[in-house]
C-alpha cells in the first residue's frame, strides 16, 4: 500500500462515526431545548448553543468530552451579577437544576465554571453557561472558584482562524490535530488539546508542503515531531491561533516527541528500502493499532 493510501485509511479511521455524531447532536439539541425553554421562553433545539473545544473545532478524535456554550440572555446576567455573595456559584447551579429536568436520570453536577453530565457510554458534555459580549464574539462565563468572578472567553476566533487555516492548507491542518491526538494516546504525553492544536498550527505555518497531501504525511510526521521535540523545555504558555489567549503546558512532551522523530526517521528509512510492512509496524508505534 503507499504511503498516500496508508495515512488516507488512517486519518479516515480517526474520524467520528456517524451514529456517534447523530448521539451527539441528540443530546445536544435536547439540553440547548431545555435551557432555552427555561431562561428564554422560546421553543428551539439550536439557536443559542455553541460547539467549543476539541470537538467545536473539529479536531477531536472520540467524544469522551463535549464542549458547549449556552448563550444565556443579558437580563439573567443582570440577575446574578446583583447577588451580593457569588452569583457565579447560584447561577451554576440554577442551569444545573434546568438540564436536570430533561435528564433526571443522569449524573449532574456543577464544577467550577461548567456543569457536567456524565452519560453511561462514558461520553461527558461540558456545558458553560456564557453571555455574549458587547463585541457580539466574546462571551462572559462564570467561574464559582474564590468567592466569584466573570471571565472572557474568545473561542469563536479559535474556530475561525483553525477553519480558514485547514481550508487554505489543504485541510491537512486537523488531520495533523487529529494525528497528534492518536500520538498522545498511545503514548501518553501530558499535554492538552488545545496546546496540541495550537503546536500543530504554528508547525504547518512554516512548514514548506503544508499544501500538500498525504503523499507527505510521512515527511509531515517526521517533521512534526522534530518541531515538537525542539520546543523549549523553559516554555510554559503559548499564544492561541485566533483568540492568542495562553495555552498552558500540562507537562513535558518533547522526550517522547523525540522518541517519535527517531521511529519516524526509521519508517521512512524502510520505506525507502521497499519494505512497506516493516515501515507500518513502525508508523503503528507511533500513532497506535488504528494505523
Amino acid at each position: 500500500m503507499s504511503i498516500y493510501n496508508q495515512f488516507l485509511d488512517f486519518c479516515t479511521s480517526l474520524r467520528m462515526t456517524k451514529s456517534t455524531v447523530e448521539n451527539v447532536s441528540y443530546r445536544t439539541k435536547q439540553i440547548i431545548s431545555r435551557i432555552n425553554t427555561d431562561f428564554r421562553q422560546i421553543n428551539s433545539d439550536i439557536r443559542y448553543g455553541l460547539f467549543v473545544g476539541s470537538y467545536g473545532r473539529g479536531t477531536d478524535i472520540h467524544v469522551s468530552d463535549i464542549d458547549l456554550i449556552i448563550e444565556l440572555p443579558d437580563v439573567t446576567f443582570n440577575k446574578f451579577n446583583a447577588y451580593q455573595s457569588n452569583g457565579q456559584s447560584s447561577l451554576i447551579q440554577t442551569v444545573k437544576d434546568s438540564i436536570k429536568k430533561t435528564y433526571s436520570t443522569t449524573h449532574v453536577k456543577g464544577d467550577g465554571q461548567v456543569i457536567k453530565l456524565d452519560f453511561t457510554d462514558e461520553v461527558c458534555f461540558e456545558i458553560l453557561p456564557a453571555f455574549i459580549c458587547t463585541d457580539g464574539r466574546r462571551f462572559l462565563y462564570p467561574d464559582t472558584n474564590d468567592g466569584g468572578s466573570w471571565k472572557i472567553t474568545d473561542p469563536r476566533s479559535e474556530i475561525a482562524e483553525f477553519n480558514s487555516a485547514n481550508i487554505l492548507w489543504n485541510k491537512n491542518l486537523k488531520r495533523l490535530c487529529r494525528m497528534s491526538r492518536a500520538w498522545k494516546d498511545t503514548w501518553d504525553v501530558p499535554i492538552g488539546g488545545l496546546l496540541l492544536d495550537t503546536l500543530s498550527y504554528n508547525f504547518l505555518k512554516q512548514w514548506k508542503y503544508r499544501y500538500e497531501s498525504f503523499s507527505h504525511y510521512d515527511w509531515m510526521s517526521r517533521d512534526f515531531f522534530e518541531y515538537l521535540k525542539n520546543q523549549d523545555t523553559n516554555k510554559n504558555y503559548w499564544a492561541a491561533p485566533g483568540s492568542g489567549q495562553s495555552v498552558w503546558r500540562k507537562g513535558m512532551f518533547e522526550y517522547k516527541a523525540l522518541q517519535c522523530h527517531n521511529l519516524a526517521i526509521e519508517a521512512i528509512k524502510y520505506e525507502e528500502k521497499n519494505m512497506p510492512y516493516t515501515a507500518e509496524d513502525y508508523w503503528r508505534k507511533i500513532y497506535g493499532n488504528k494505523f
